[in-house]
């Protein structure tokens, strides 16, 4: 059977998931009975290599994927394959007789295209490892990785080890002061303050035998504490060099591939560290799993550009002034730097999980794998299909593509049997019928957008699925989202339970809070907006449908502190119509009129990043969080306006009169504006101020001072 250009290939698994071939086939507009096979990664396997003539082939087995791609390729067939589980989410599940409007869901969603490649990020690894750590572990490690990889140690102690007796590699010693960089391209920075440079050392023994204290050990390394500072080590090394009590340059720096941190407190202290860094502890076992890993890193590799960074609407900063920080501190890979009035991400060290996308209130930056456009398709695809089914109250379930899917696999694994010797006492439920699970790349990508768009395509509730994450600033941004959401929903009077989020490690968990979750009612009409790459366009379409099928409907909503929506108070009495704020403006939501003294504000454009306040230099601004629905929150309204003050001289209109009034109110008792001639060219035009002070017979010149003597 062909779906959207694609042979479908369904199997039942011996008869374990309960699927009506007849109503399936109606339901994905076969018009006939969907073929079922029982057994197609074993006897029917036949079948399967009887399609790999067709172009496209749909699988709805994913544990036998291996399989059928070996088949596929035995039989030289040229055929793109797609996998789609439908038994674990969907078929395995002590509702898995009502699961036929989410397997629908499941197909559909695999049977499209697939999304337009993005742009990739290049690393290159020549395999220069830096082992660095205590002498005894940092060495052993060096000599063991040293037959395969270009290895350096760095020594961070004294004492712990002695130096092999064959100069393999480069030893170094002292104190790491940083490292940075990624796989290919590291800095580490170290600081020498042993009098013995292990470089110029040649391993003698001579300053060992001359040394009266036995201050110096195997390791060629002076132990300060036990010194007298004789100096005898010095004269023995004689024009070596490699002794220097009085080293002037301290600090080093040298680039690796790869850095192999065994020190007791690593350097980076990230929540994601790099790929080519490893900080695995004292642990034996991790730092041979580290290793194992560092070796597998030479060589070519690429990953996505997973972000796009759009400058020119970015809040971050205007003219020094700080605005929004958000994406600085959701990142946990230290991509994102402020840079200036902007922020700078490095793609290398981009990890793609989208927090700094979904908290972003401006949609300067965006996640592209996959973007929004994909993902809003999938959302209406897989609804469409529920809905078409006979599929109702829909709970769209995110997971990510690692720790999410293992526990969703093993949570229908489990349906209907309980643990070994428990039989049926303790089965499982699997996944309820109306949860469809949707996968990301990484669930921090989830934001407002998302969350309202899937609603006004048709899903009852949103359910994130976070394993593994704790306490980390992902959580908080994904809870803060759903805070705003909610607020919106509930107040249009969307009742239930809409959004929640479930923090469970083991499938038992994630079963007793799926199946408490309170099950909320869809909210009616399916939206047919596309939704954009363009954050705040995916918001406005979702929050325009979502109002106008709302139970209670509303033109303003009052939202928590730090909402992306919002209006200004501004202080009439303080505000002096500098109109500093409008230029501080990114978003365009400050309007500037030329011909008169007066601030315009168009409130949807407003992102609420606090530039505005932040630039005021009369503090005359403060933020009001809210959203205004409706026409109205896209015309320009006024904030504040002033009788124009006219030059004194030509009678051109330059400023208020509050704020000349009250400039020369300040200025008036100062000794450079003691002459009324000076306090009177305050209140002239730019142009008339000029021809003023040279027409002027009083204004002093640079020939009425003397040279002092």
């Amino acid at each position: 059977m062909a779906l959207q250009g694609k042979t479908l290939k369904l199997c039942s698994c011996n008869g374990t998931i309960a699927l009506d071939a007849k109503r399936l086939g109606a339901v994905l507009g076969a018009g006939e009975p969907v073929p079922v096979h029982r057994e197609l990664c074993r006897k029917e396997a036949v079948a399967f290599q009887s399609a790999l003539a067709e172009p496209d082939l749909l699988v709805a087995c994913t544990q036998e994927a291996p399989l059928f791609t070996e088949l596929a390729a035995s039989a030289g067939s040229q055929a793109r394959l797609a996998f789609v589980s439908i038994r674990e989410t969907a078929g395995w599940s002590a509702e898995g007789a009502q699961a036929l409007p989410k397997i629908a869901a499941l197909l559909a969603a695999a049977a499209l295209p697939e999304p337009d490649p993005v742009p990739q990020v290049d690393y290159k690894s020549s395999g220069r490892l830096l082992v660095l750590g205590p002498g005894a572990v940092a060495l052993d490690w060096a000599e063991r990785l040293s037959e395969t990889l270009d290895v350096s140690a760095l020594v961070t102690d004294s004492g712990s080890g002695e130096l092999p007796a064959e100069r393999h590699y480069p030893v170094w010693s002292g104190t790491p002061l940083a490292v940075s960089g990624w796989l290919g391209a590291f800095e580490v920075e170290w600081r020498q303050e042993n009098p013995i440079d292990l470089e110029l050392c040649t391993r003698c023994n001579a300053c060992v035998r001359a040394c009266p204290e036995g201050a110096i050990g195997y390791d060629y390394q002076i132990d300060l504490a036990r010194c007298k500072a004789h100096r005898e080590c010095v004269k023995a090394c004689g024009a070596i060099g490699a002794i220097d009590f009085a080293r002037p340059e301290t600090r080093r720096r040298e680039r690796f591939d790869l850095v192999l941190d065994l020190s007791r407190e690593p350097l980076l202290r990230l929540p994601d560290l790099p790929q080519g860094y490893a900080a695995p502890g004292a642990d034996p076992l991790e730092q041979a799993l580290a290793a194992q890993k560092l070796a597998a890193l030479v060589g070519e590799f690429s990953k996505p550009r997973f972000t796009q960074y759009r400058e020119r609407i970015c809040a971050h900063g205007r003219s020094g002034k700080l605005g929004c920080t958000r994406c600085l501190d959701v990142c946990s890979t230290g991509a994102i730097r402020a840079d200036g009035d902007h922020v700078r991400i490095e793609a290398h060290l981009c990890a793609g999980c989208g927090g700094c996308a979904a908290v972003c209130p401006s949609g300067a930056v965006s996640h592209a794998v996959p973007g929004m456009p994909t993902l809003g398709a999938r959302l209406k695809a897989m609804l469409g299909a529920y809905a078409q089914a006979g599929g109702r109250d829909a709970c769209i379930l995110v997971h990510d593509t690692e720790a999410g899917r293992r526990l969703l696999m093993a949570l229908g694994r489990r349906a209907g049997h309980g643990p070994r010797g428990e039989g049926r006492r303790r089965a499982g439920r699997g996944l309820p019928a109306h949860a469809i699970p949707f996968e990301v790349f990484h669930v921090a990508s989830v934001g407002l957008d998302f969350l309202l768009a899937a609603l006004a395509c048709g899903a009852a509730s949103v359910c994130v699925l976070a394993p593994g994450l704790g306490a980390s600033a992902y959580v908080s941004a994904l809870r803060e989202q759903m805070r705003f959401a909610d607020a919106i929903v509930g107040a249009l009077g969307y009742s239930g339970t809409r959004f929640a989020l479930i923090e469970a490690d083991e499938s038992g968990v994630l079963e007793e809070a799926l199946w408490a979750l309170e099950r909320a009612p869809a909210i009616g009409a399916r939206a047919s907006f596309a939704c954009s790459a363009e954050k705040r366009t995916t918001l406005e379409l979702a929050l325009d449908h979502l109002a106008r099928h709302a139970p209670a409907p509303k033109t303003e909503i009052a939202l928590p502190a730090g909402a992306p929506f919002g209006t200004l108070a501004v202080d009439k009495e303080t505000c002096t119509l500098c109109k500093a704020c409008i230029g501080a403006c990114p978003e365009g939501a400050l309007l500037d009129q030329p011909e008169a003294p007066v601030l315009r504000f168009i409130e949807r454009n407003c992102v609420q990043c606090g530039l505005c306040a932040n630039t005021c230099p009369e503090n005359a601004i403060r933020l009001l969080p809210r959203l205004r629905l409706g026409p109205e929150a896209k015309q320009p309204v006024t904030l504040n306006e002033a009788e124009p003050f006219a030059c004194v001289r030509c009678g051109k209109p330059f400023g208020t009169r509050k704020m000349i009034e009250r400039m020369t109110g300040r200025l008036g008792a100062h000794s450079m504006f003691a002459g009324g001639g000076a306090l009177r060219r305050l209140q002239m035009c730019a142009d008339c101020r000029i021809v003023d002070m040279m027409t002027s017979k009083d204004e002093p010149s640079i020939f009425d001072y003397t040279k002092g003597t």
